[in-house]
Parts: C-alpha cells; sequence; structure tokens
C-alpha cells in the first residue's frame, strides 16, 4: 500500500436480558463474581472500549473552520449541524490519540438540505488516508475515494445508495492493514483489500486529515461518533475475508 499522499488533479465533479430468578443467594453470588446487575450486560471479552469523539454537548476536540466558504457549524439537539456551504462544509479531529490501523469508526448522519454527500468521512489508513463519500455525484454515488488514484465514481467500490433527506443512517467503517470495510444501517457496502495499493485523499479533502467529515453544497448533521481498536478476532476475521 503506498503511503505517500498524492494530491489527484479535479479529473470531474466531486461530488457522497434480565436474568431469570435462579434463588437469591445464587443470584447473588453471580452479580457480585460477573459484576453485573440488574439489567447490565456484561462487554464482550476483549472489546476495547470506544473513543467518544463527540458527546453530543459541543465541539471540544473539533476545528469546525475547515473550508473556505464553508457554512455555520452548531451543536443542535444532540448533533453537529454542518450548514450547506459554497462548495463545502466540515469538521475535523484535533485528537492526537485515534487509532491509524486495526479500528473501527461509527457513527449516525443525515442530510438536511441539499442532494449531494452529507458527511463524508475522511479517517486514516496506515500513514494515510481515504474518504468514504456518501451520496456524492448528485446524490448517486457512494465508494472510497481514492483508490489507486480512481475516485469513488471510478474504482469498484462505487455503490448507488438512495439516501433520503431528514432521515437518519447508521454508518460504520473497519480499517485494517489489508483491509477497508464499510456499512450502511448494517449492510455491508464495502468490502475491499488495500494491500499494495495506493490509497489517498483528493485534495478537496485534506483538510479533514487525520479524522473529519464533510458536506458539499449540502447540509448535513452527525451524532453518535465513535472509534474503537479491534479484537485480535476481528483484525483476523476481517483480513481474511476481505478484498
Amino acid at each position: 500500500m503506498t503511503t505517500t499522499d498524492r494530491p489527484r488533479p479535479r479529473g470531474g465533479r466531486f461530488a457522497t436480558a434480565r436474568p431469570g430468578r435462579w434463588g437469591g443467594v445464587l443470584l447473588i453470588v453471580a452479580w457480585a463474581a460477573t459484576g453485573v446487575g440488574g439489567d447490565d450486560k456484561p462487554k464482550p471479552e476483549g472489546v476495547a472500549k470506544a473513543l467518544v469523539l463527540f458527546d453530543g454537548k459541543g465541539l471540544d476536540g473539533w476545528k469546525t473552520d475547515v473550508f473556505g466558504g464553508s457554512g455555520k457549524v452548531a451543536v443542535e439537539a444532540g448533533a453537529i449541524v454542518l450548514a450547506e456551504g459554497r462548495p463545502m462544509t466540515g469538521i475535523t479531529s484535533t485528537r492526537t490519540d485515534l487509532p491509524r490501523t486495526n479500528y473501527e469508526l461509527s457513527y449516525e448522519a443525515q442530510r438536511l438540505t441539499g442532494s449531494d454527500f452529507f458527511a463524508a468521512a475522511t479517517f486514516p489508513v496506515g500513514k494515510s488516508h481515504i474518504t468514504f463519500v456518501n451520496g456524492g455525484w448528485g446524490g448517486h454515488v457512494s465508494g472510497l475515494s481514492s483508490l489507486d488514484w480512481m475516485d469513488a465514481s471510478e474504482n469498484e467500490t462505487s455503490r448507488s445508495i438512495d439516501f433520503k433527506n431528514k432521515t437518519w443512517y447508521r454508518f460504520r467503517v473497519r480499517v485494517t492493514d489489508k483491509v477497508i470495510r464499510c456499512w450502511v444501517d448494517d449492510k455491508k457496502v464495502v468490502d475491499v483489500g488495500i494491500e499494495d495499493r495506493n490509497v489517498d485523499t483528493r485534495i478537496e479533502t485534506n483538510a479533514n486529515h487525520p479524522l473529519g467529515f464533510a458536506t458539499w453544497r449540502s447540509g448535513g448533521a452527525l451524532r453518535k461518533v465513535e472509534v474503537r481498536p479491534l479484537t485480535a478476532a476481528e483484525v483476523a476475521e476481517t483480513n481474511k475475508t476481505g478484498g
């Protein structure tokens, strides 16, 4: 995988159970042994705690003056609202403890206005970065930009996904040294091998390094932004089935 950023010429428009009763003494002993009480559920063994990148209250840890011509960025009703820009509005994380491989990024987003991408996520891939575009090129194309200098509209990750305005969608992005995998509402839409390939962002989203989100002539909203390290089992499973 090539890890040197290489700006791409603008070749086209970039725009996208509660336990049962089992005897009082035995139940108390079980709770004491597991540390679980009431409706609390134990976390799967080995799963690391997620880094919460947005707490639903403020913009600490985010840079908001990302693009020239940006629309206003504000927190409203527990979400980051990105007003429509000319052409782009975005936010970029200022954290220095973000993982660069073997992690999963999750977030929820919706398009408020317009008809193009509303939360294109740029994220680390080893020493480089890439962008998962949701509904770009007039709202018709989703995928990774760029792979081997080809945009989401040109490479094998290109998908047509119909995003409706004012509707929340759940996104997950998983990254290892070998594979990038993406889901929309738990449906896998990208599963691509990246070994020995050029992985890079278009010049337009370089300002979102190392991790950020952008809109294109559209208004968008974000919430529940988290990133967590993958377990060894998740890495192995992803690498085995990816590509």
